[in-house]
Formats: structure tokens, C-alpha cells, sequence
């Protein structure tokens, strides 16, 4: 034998005496077996960084509530103390001992069982790595029938110990939460909250506007992913946040009457029905400011355009075209609902946080024909408005014209109160006046424009007019309108139905009322 060959033999020898040692062998058919079970502070702690934000950890929570048939789900959050904690209570069926302990195992379930329609877990992950992404202590409550158990598990201990010991206690009697459970339900208890306080240690001020702030951000997520939980006289459920009573946003504004509704389609696959229905939200004039506001979300009307996925009545995913169309300002009115039982979450790839999926082959064709004859919907809202730009009939004080491909805006020399001043001008002074007008136009500021509609198109308006100036539009378009033959009686009319005069009618209508009296 070599020398390589036997240095070789010796190695490999080395490594089988190694392996004997390792603990938990077993030979089956000369095949050596080997326990392989993952360092428990190692693995917990990559559970932390899983992805959760505290809207996604806390909305996971309350999937499991939904789960266990709760009707009332009360968020506690104690942001003040020293040791600030978070407590989630439900009054759904309990869990006992032996189902609290399999519920805090890391990966409880398997995602490829069959599950009840209603069931909103999948991975059987969700308690433990949404917790650990905002605490460092999880403790779980759980009272089914007389029995009071609980299970906590402190990754300070698990770091030191190194292994899979659970803490389970019977009838504990020093946890605050307890006058709060009812004669069943679950309380989820967040303590040691490093990350969902910033990291902030030694400022109890500044940790307590940081946790504040999340949670105000957390409460707008909540009432958006279960708001049809949350809907109607009788919700399924019913969610507080320190007592007070969270109210559904719905992104389709389902219930306003100037909505416009699509007929349902359904897809049949093998998994079940995609169910798709396409919305039209009203125009912001239609709706009060809140409202507006509320449907559009944090990022505004722009952003939260596109599909809103359901799975088993939870949102799942809020607005975004998933490659199928692009945002554009006048697409903004448009959402598409899509229905999937959670018998398709491997075909959509739903992700542990529940918050994010893809789209399927199988559906994705037929929802970009859907798509593509829907969006025109939403633009002939907007183009019916900007219509008025180009009707000269109503008099405009600006014109909207088409040039080289090109749109431009002009102000309208022809306007009569324009006109009729020029005329009361001197010679001399007349075609500067045109002049100053035309600058007007040339100087209109389009990039601050475009940037402004593009963030927010709702917020940029008209400048109110004065009295002065009503005065001024009501004598000069007025007589514009008695000179074309329009009878007297028809001119308060025709006023109230331009753009200037309705905008300002409170204050324009005893001006034309008095106009035409002193005719």
C-alpha cells in the first residue's frame, strides 16, 4: 500500500471513530444513522429574522384566534413600565396541556396535511417565530374546560441551556392577564421586548413613543387584513386595542353606492374555485376626506391600486399589479378582488408571514384578460371629468390643446372677463395684457405639477376665489351669455353649471341673483 493510500485509510478511519462518538446512532441494513437534531438557541434565533414587521407578527396572532373560533380578540399593550410587555387574549375554545405544548413546538404542523376551510395556520410556526421577531419571552395562557396551563419559552434560557425544554406551569397564579381570560380562550404574552422597543434600554420615554408608533401603524394593518371579520352589525369578530373597539377599512369600498361593482367570475382548478370580481372606487369627490383617505392607505391611492387577495375571508395581499398591468394615476380607482380557499396556499406560495404570495400559472392568464378589459373603467372616471377642459361651451378659463403629440395648457384669451377687460384697457395697454396672459401659460409649473399628482392628486386644488372676483365673472360671462340669446331666466343656470361659479356657489349666488335684478 502507499503511503498516500495508507495516510488515506488512517483519515478515514479517524472519521468513523468521530462519528461513533456522536451520540444517537443506529445501523440499519450497514447504513449508520445519525441524530442530527439543530442546536436549539442556534435555531430559535434564526426564528427571530424570519421577516415579520409587528403589523405582520401581530395579525398572524390574531389568525391563530380565528382559528380557535374566537369572537372577541383584546390587545393589551403596556408601553410605560420598566418592563414593558404586550398581551394578546382571545375567548375562542382553549387549548389543554398536551395541545399548548404541541402548539409551542416550532413547526407543529405540516403544511402539506388537509386543514378545515377556516383554518388560517399552515406551517404551525407562526405563535413562535412572529414572537420571537418583537420579544426575547413568550408566555401562553390557555383555559379549556377547568384546567389553566401555561407554556413560556425565554431565549435567554434556551441560549444558556442549549436545548428544547419547555416551561410549562399548572395553574399559574401570578400572571397578570388572568381576571382577563373567560371561561375559555388563549392569552399570547410578548415580554422582553428588545425588538419591538428599538432597542432602546435605559429612555423609558423614547422606547414608549417608539412601541407607540408601531402599534398605531400595526392597528391601520389589523383593521385592513380582517376587516371582513370585522364588517356588519354582527362581525365574526369583534378586535380592541387597550379597550377600544378597532373599525374595519375596507379597500373596495364595498358599501358606498357610487362604487362600481363587476359580475363575479370563478376559475375552477383542481384545488378548489379563484373566485375574481373587479372594483371601481368613486371618484374623491364622491367621498369625504376620511374616507378618501382611509381606502387609500399609508402610501395613497396610486400605490394601493391592483389585486387584493383573499385566503378564507384574510387578507393576504393589498394592492399591486403582480406584473399584470402597470400603476398609472389614471388606474388608480381600480382593485381587483381574488377569492382563494387555503387548499391552493402551495400553488400561490403563501409565505410563513401570510403577507406575501405569487401568482399561478394556471390563473395568471385568465386574470390578465380580466385585468385588461377592466382598467379602461377607471380612466373614463377621470377623462369624463377632464372633459370640461376642452368644452368651450362652458367657457373655461383655461384650454386644453393638442400639439406635435404633446398636451398644453393655455389660459383663455377668449374668456369674457379677459375680453372685457381688455376693452376697458387703453390701446396702448392691450397687447401687453395678451402678453401677460400668454406667460401665464408658459410659465405654468408642470414638473411641480407632475410631481404633486403623482404623490398626491387629491391634495392639490384650486385656489378659492374672493368676492371681488366672483363679482367680476358673474357681470362679464353674465352678459356674455344674455348677448348669445340665452333667455334671463336661464342664465343663473348655465352659471351654476360651470366649474368656477359651483365651487363657489355659496358665494356667487346672491351676487347673480342681484346682477339680474338690477337688469
Amino acid at each position: 500500500m502507499s503511503l498516500v493510500a495508507s495516510f488515506a485509510g488512517d483519515s478515514h478511519e479517524r472519521e468513523i471513530d468521530e462519528l461513533d462518538r456522536v451520540k444517537g446512532i443506529t445501523v440499519e441494513q450497514g447504513k449508520r444513522r445519525v441524530d442530527a437534531t439543530p442546536f436549539a438557541s442556534s435555531l430559535i434565533e434564526g426564528h427571530r429574522d424570519i421577516g415579520y414587521s409587528i403589523e405582520t407578527a401581530i395579525a398572524d396572532i390574531i389568525d391563530n384566534c380565528i382559528t380557535a373560533k374566537a369572537r372577541r380578540v383584546d390587545i393589551i399593550a403596556d408601553t410605560t413600565s420598566d418592563d414593558p410587555m404586550l398581551a394578546i387574549i382571545d375567548d375562542g375554545h382553549g387549548m389543554d396541556d398536551v395541545e399548548l405544548i404541541d402548539a409551542m413546538r416550532l413547526g407543529s404542523k405540516n403544511p402539506l396535511d388537509v386543514r378545515h376551510a377556516k383554518d388560517l395556520g399552515r406551517f404551525g410556526l407562526g405563535l413562535k417565530s412572529a414572537s420571537f421577531s418583537q420579544c426575547r419571552r413568550l408566555t401562553v395562557i390557555s383555559r379549556k374546560g377547568q384546567k389553566l396551563t401555561s407554556a413560556t419559552w425565554d431565549l435567554d434560557i434556551v441560549a444558556e441551556r442549549n436545548d428544547w425544554k419547555l416551561e410549562v406551569t399548572d395553574n399559574p397564579l401570578d400572571i397578570d392577564v388572568l381576571d382577563r381570560l373567560s371561561d375559555s380562550g388563549t392569552a399570547v404574552i410578548w415580554e422582553k421586548l428588545d425588538r419591538l422597543g428599538g432597542g432602546i434600554a435605559n429612555d423609558r420615554k423614547k422606547r414608549a413613543e417608539h412601541i407607540n408608533a408601531a402599534l398605531v401603524s400595526a392597528e391601520h394593518h389589523i383593521r385592513l387584513v380582517f376587516h371582513r371579520f370585522l364588517e356588519g352589525n354582527r362581525p365574526k369578530l369583534r378586535i380592541f386595542l387597550n379597550g377600544r373597539a378597532l373599525q374595519p377599512i375596507d379597500p373596495l369600498a364595498t358599501r358606498n353606492p357610487a362604487s362600481q361593482i363587476e359580475p363575479e367570475e370563478a376559475v375552477p382548478l383542481s384545488q378548489g374555485a379563484v373566485t375574481i370580481q373587479c372594483y371601481t372606487l368613486p371618484h374623491h369627490k364622491l367621498m369625504t376626506e376620511a374616507e378618501w383617505l382611509e381606502v387609500g392607505g399609508p402610501e395613497g391611492h396610486l400605490r394601493s391600486q391592483g389585486i387584493y387577495l383573499y385566503r378564507g375571508d384574510r387578507l393576504i395581499i393589498a394592492g399591486g399589479w403582480m406584473g399584470l398591468a402597470r400603476q398609472t394615476e389614471l388606474t388608480k380607482l381600480c382593485r381587483v378582488r381574488v377569492d382563494i380557499p387555503n387548499s391552493m396556499d402551495a400553488l400561490w406560495k403563501i409565505d410563513v408571514k401570510k403577507a406575501s404570495a405569487q401568482l399561478p400559472p394556471a390563473v395568471a392568464t385568465r386574470l390578465r384578460r380580466v385585468i385588461e378589459s377592466f382598467l379602461g373603467t377607471s380612466r373614463r372616471v377621470y377623462r369624463r371629468r377632464g372633459q370640461k377642459l376642452v368644452d368651450h361651451d362652458r367657457l373655461p378659463l383655461w384650454v386644453r390643446m393638442q400639439q406635435d403629440g404633446r398636451v398644453i395648457f393655455r389660459p383663455n384669451l377668449d374668456h369674457p372677463t379677459f375680453r372685457q377687460f381688455e376693452h376697458q384697457l387703453p390701446e396702448a395697454y392691450r397687447a401687453g395684457f395678451q402678453t401677460c396672459l400668454k406667460l401665464l401659460g408658459s410659465g405654468l409649473p408642470i414638473d411641480a405639477l407632475h410631481a404633486d399628482l403623482l404623490g398626491n392628486a387629491e391634495a392639490v386644488v384650486e385656489d378659492m376665489p374672493d368676492e371681488a372676483q366672483v363679482r367680476e365673472m358673474v357681470e362679464a360671462v353674465a352678459a356674455t351669455l344674455l348677448d348669445s340669446g340665452i333667455g334671463k331666466t336661464k342664465v343663473k343656470e348655465v352659471l351654476q353649471g360651470q366649474d368656477f361659479f359651483r365651487k363657489a356657489w355659496p358665494l356667487a349666488q346672491p351676487l347673480i341673483d342681484q346682477y339680474l335684478e338690477d337688469l
